[in-house]
């Protein structure tokens, strides 16, 4: 049986075993935890299997992929400009990229793009494989594009073409693609392992993602969500690219994806998160200033959300936590900003406690948000909390 490698303070100590019991019972195969506070890993746990075969043993160093959790590293990549004064989320996308302002986007805005809400959820044509990996042809589609209804009126997730429209945005203001603005502003000042586009020379440490579920299993549950074939989840669906078993090959491992292209490991997506938990300066180095971070996480929209049926609150790129909402397990308190990928991964900021918690695994599960692991660590996360800060006063 693997062991769980890595350190915790006592206070966190269950978690290990929590950790150590979900590997032995197979719930997860392999899968690293990290809590950072006040800018120390009170917690950094990996164990398990990088393979489905179960023979290679994930290390400290491993990476996989983490879905739609690279949203809020993209999130970032657009407030580093916020911060710097270049670029505006109250203004019209088409103030810097100006092809994107016709056919009814003439009026959309940054702010609406970050937040789910510009009415393109996704292309609107099927999109294969190969397409999908192009990024200057989808933006190009999407600058062609009409929306599929009034922009800022509701959100409608915006599954596999976020990062096309926020990479485009970053790209036309820095001058930098995505993935190079991504490198050198935030993965490496910060020393950790972010990708989009993971080097070849590193696919030796990047696990291989395995979905508990077959693409069929896949299209009748969103059937059963939206039987209506013309319904805006089901053209959501058809024009987005989401195919999960898609993420270990190289094509993809090669890929420019700001919505679900990222590869990282829990010690590196919270050490990214911890900027918004540490009010914008991590080791000496401001990245935001509290007040970018104070707009970052002021409630833009609310509501039933047209591609997920469910109720969601967004700041301006990511979600905030509501009782009633998409998940509920998070405190429903001001200060935090969470998002999580398909089929587990999650990167949570906790600005109040000066918290940040990231979770990645490749046993992937169904669901749009966290899993049943994560689901049984999140609580016992916030009780070692409570132990950890009564130990240090």
């Amino acid at each position: 049986m693997s062991q769980v490698h890595g350190s915790c303070d006592q206070a966190f100590a269950p978690l290990r075993e929590i950790l150590q019991q979900k590997i032995a019972d197979g719930d997860e195969l392999g899968a690293s935890l990290c809590i950072n506070i006040d800018g120390k890993n009170v917690l950094d746990l990996w164990g398990g299997y990088a393979d489905a075969s179960q023979t290679l043993p994930w290390e400290k160093e491993m990476v996989t992929g983490v879905w739609s959790t690279t949203k809020v590293i993209t999130a970032l990549a657009a407030h580093i400009l916020i911060n710097r004064g270049v670029l505006d989320p109250n203004e019209k996308v088409a103030k810097y990229w100006p092809d994107f302002g016709t056919n009814g986007k003439e009026n959309v805005t940054v702010a609406n793009v970050l937040t789910h809400s510009s009415g393109m959820p996704a292309f609107d044509q099927t999109i294969s494989f190969e397409d999908y990996q192009d990024v200057e042809r989808m933006t190009e589609h999407i600058a062609e594009q009409a929306p599929w209804y009034t922009p800022g009126s509701h959100t409608a997730y915006q599954w596999t073409n976020h990062g096309h429209m926020v990479g485009e945005i970053v790209r036309r203001v820095s001058g930098k693609s995505l993935t190079q603005f991504i490198a050198e502003e935030l993965a490496e000042p910060l020393g950790v392992d972010f990708w989009l586009g993971v080097p070849e020379k590193d696919w030796i440490r990047t696990a291989d993602m395995v979905p508990q579920f077959s693409l069929d299993e896949r299209d009748a549950s969103i059937k059963s969500i939206d039987p209506d074939s013309n319904g805006i989840l089901t053209r959501a669906i058809r024009g987005s690219f989401l195919d999960p078993f898609s993420v270990n090959t190289p094509a993809f491992r090669k890929s420019e994806n700001g919505a679900i292209g990222g590869y990282s490991n829990a010690r590196g997506l919270a050490r990214i998160g911890s900027i918004v938990s540490l009010d914008g300066t991590v080791d000496t180095k401001k990245y935001l200033s509290p007040r970018t971070i104070d707009k970052m996480l002021t409630e833009q929209i609310s509501g039933v959300d047209l591609c997920t049926s469910v109720k969601a609150r967004w700041c301006l790129g990511f979600a905030l936590p509501s009782s009633q909402g998409i998940y509920p397990l998070i405190p429903d308190e001001p200060g935090i900003g969470f998002w999580g990928g398909w089929g587990g991964s999650m990167l949570i900021m906790d600005r109040g406690r000066r918290m940040t918690i990231g979770y990645v695994m490749n046993k992937m599960e169904s669901g749009l948000m966290s899993n049943s692991n994560f689901d049984v660590y999140l609580p016992e996360i916030y009780k070692g909390f409570d132990i950890y800060t009564k130990g240090s006063s």
